[in-house]
């Protein structure tokens, strides 16, 4: 089964209608300290959206408010036009919505096919079921189409164990595509991958469903900028800069703060 049967859109950013996310007024402290400060932003159906900005800016933060894991201080999350500020993670990921982590929590004495395997089945409705499935189940050919989705083929039955940390990574986007979600949230994932599997990755995030809206918030600016749609910068717990790809770049005051020299 290809990829493309996963895709049930006619291209991405090409869906009508209210935004899957909506961030308002949205601040967090932590003993008195502010990590995030009256944060407003939309994410649109199918969208891929960039938070981008050097460690310590609020981005990941700013993820765990959303995704409910710290509830914020002030401020509300709408999440597919429902307020989920006060719902518990397991409540939004009900909902559709999906998260990576900086560290991989994958089962590493266990096969690439059997930790999607138990990613699709962990959503489906026979996730108690203790029957070993055939090659023809059907959440196993879910799972057999992540696994081609994320160029795990040839590793599929290899541990996680073995795996380099870019194919971790790899895996990791499989298992946060189980589900049908509807928005998925990337922390990093290019986080310690060598340039050949920065490549890689920016080639599945750029090829994923165009249904599926999301976010990817990056330390690295060359797979922000090559990836999202749209950026928007943070700093100190800030909305510092917003814009397309190319604005961003070429913006001076974001080249003099977190690009640099060759990014003039």
């Amino acid at each position: 089964m290809a990829l493309g049967r996963l895709n049930n859109s006619a291209g991405r950013g090409s869906v009508p209608g209210s935004p899957i996310l909506c961030v308002r007024d949205l601040s967090m402290s932590f003993d008195g300290v502010e990590a995030l400060s009256r944060l407003n932003f939309d994410v649109k159906s199918g969208e891929i959206f960039g938070i981008a900005g050097p460690n310590g800016a609020g981005k990941t933060t700013l993820f765990n408010a959303i995704t409910g894991d710290f509830p914020p201080t002030t401020g509300r999350v709408r999440l597919f036009g429902e307020d989920v500020t006060e719902l518990p993670s397991h409540e939004r990921i009900r909902r559709g919505l999906r998260r990576t982590y900086q560290i991989s929590l994958l089962f590493n004495g266990l096969s690439v096919i059997d930790n999607i395997f138990l990613a699709c089945r962990g959503v489906g409705r026979g996730r108690f079921s203790l029957r070993r499935p055939s090659r023809d189940d059907s959440t196993m050919q879910s799972a057999e189409t992540l696994l081609e989705a994320v160029h795990l083929g040839d590793v599929r039955d290899t541990l996680v164990s073995a795996l380099s940390h870019g194919q971790q990574r790899q895996l990791e986007i499989a298992l946060a595509l189980a589900g049908a979600p509807r928005l998925i949230l990337f922390d990093e994932p290019a986080a310690g991958l060598s340039p050949t599997e920065r490549t890689e990755l920016i080639e599945i995030l750029q090829s994923l469903p165009e249904h599926i809206g999301f976010i990817i918030i990056e330390h690295d600016m060359d797979v922000a900028l090559r990836v999202a749609e749209s950026v928007t910068m943070m700093h100190n717990g800030r909305i510092f800069k917003e814009g397309t790809p190319s604005e961003i770049e070429n913006d001076p005051e974001v080249q003099e703060l977190y690009l640099g020299q060759g990014h003039g």
